[in-house]
């Protein structure tokens, strides 16, 4: 998945969230409607201006909205995109204790 398409993702989840329309959404980001759509189905690459925008908007920080982003955006084939895939689907406490796992197989190593 690229990058663009899993902000736009992002920005459509939180946007849903908050029960808002493109229309009302894009009124709040004072962007024109018809760009929120291109970019929530990663069409358009946003500037740093409107991602600014639809962060505040969303009340979300810039953090926030592009956390692990990197990851996510690796191919579908990619090892590192298939472990974080399934982990992302696990319960925290299990997350940290398949981590400790990994780490002690590193060390052995």
């Amino acid at each position: 998945m690229s990058i663009t398409r899993e902000l736009g993702q992002r920005i459509r989840f939180y946007r849903k969230k908050m029960k808002l329309s493109q229309e009302q959404f894009a009124e709040m980001c004072d962007l024109h409607p018809t760009y929120i759509g291109q970019i929530e189905r990663g069409e358009k690459n946003a500037t740093i201006e409107s991602i600014y925008k639809i962060s505040s908007a969303l009340n979300v920080s810039l953090e926030n909205l592009f956390n692990n982003i990197e990851v996510l955006a690796a191919p579908d084939n990619d090892p590192l995109s298939k472990i974080s895939r399934s982990l992302s689907q696990l319960p925290t406490e299990t997350q940290e204790k398949i981590c400790n796992i990994l780490q002690e197989i590193l060390q052995l190593l």
